[in-house]
């Protein structure tokens, strides 16, 4: 697989001109919904279900969650692991079409079938949910999600999508594969596929190494897939501003 021909720190510098990661920071209600989420309510079948059916969350809060689920599990990621299993699970059936018009059908097939999940709990009214302060804090550090997105990025960087990161390469996340397909530009649909059945094979791996009998044996080649699998279903640019962020504060 072809890798990048541009650093990931020129992608990020660049990124950064386009949002501020400020504008990513998780407020008190998607702090709240979060937490309770994180207690049990990713194991509900129908929250499962929603997620399996929208791809995960919408760009935002798709790395809001992992970022606010690092921060209080300390990046111990076994829930978001199982769960984004299950969702690239379902991206191989898609990708691995067969027969006429297949990308037609693969382009069907990558469509939400649902809303955010958290857009839809996390209304305007109770953004500003009244919670403990500390808690806020504790949700609001991105440091976490850095330190893992730091530890993995030699492995996550060949999966990140061309379009978000305004490099050339051929991967696309979901979203611009769509895009692609629409304008009948893709050309690269069997290294999407092994592409995703590599994505598929290490988070699984990550997954299963969170069981006790297993326990340890997550590379971190198999960690990155949680980076890699929240890119390539709801792209790739909020991570690039939050990681930005830190790049420039280390360097001010």
């Amino acid at each position: 697989m072809k890798t990048s021909k541009h650093s990931t720190r020129q992608i990020l510098f660049r990124e950064a001109k386009r949002g501020k990661p400020e504008a990513l920071l998780p407020s008190p209600g998607e702090i709240h919904y979060l937490w309770w989420y994180m207690q049990g309510s990713i194991m509900d079948p129908d929250v499962r279900r929603r997620l399996r059916n929208a791809w995960g969350f919408c760009a935002r809060h798709a790395w809001i969650a992992l970022w606010v689920e690092s921060s209080f599990r300390h990046s111990f990621l076994m829930g978001p692991a199982m769960v984004y299993e299950d969702i690239i699970e379902k991206a191989v059936r898609v990708i691995d079409t067969r027969g006429p018009m297949k990308n037609l059908q693969i382009l069907a097939g990558l469509r939400e079938r649902g809303n955010c999940l958290l857009c839809d709990m996390v209304s305007e009214e109770n953004k500003r949910n009244n919670i403990r302060p500390d808690r806020v804090l504790r949700g609001q550090d991105r440091s976490e999600l850095r330190r893992f997105a730091r530890r993995t990025r030699g492995y996550w960087e060949q999966w990140a999508c061309g379009r978000c990161s305004g490099d050339d390469t051929w991967v696309r996340c979901r979203l611009h594969l769509m895009e692609d397909a629409r304008n009948g530009s893709i050309s690269e649909i069997t290294h999407h596929r092994s592409m995703l059945h590599e994505l598929k094979k290490h988070i699984t791996a990550y997954s299963n190494g969170f069981r006790w009998e297993l326990r340890g044996t997550a590379t971190a080649h198999d960690m990155a897939a949680m980076i890699g699998c929240v890119g390539w279903c709801s792209g790739w640019k909020p991570l690039f501003r939050i990681l930005d962020h830190d790049e420039q504060t280390r360097n001010d």
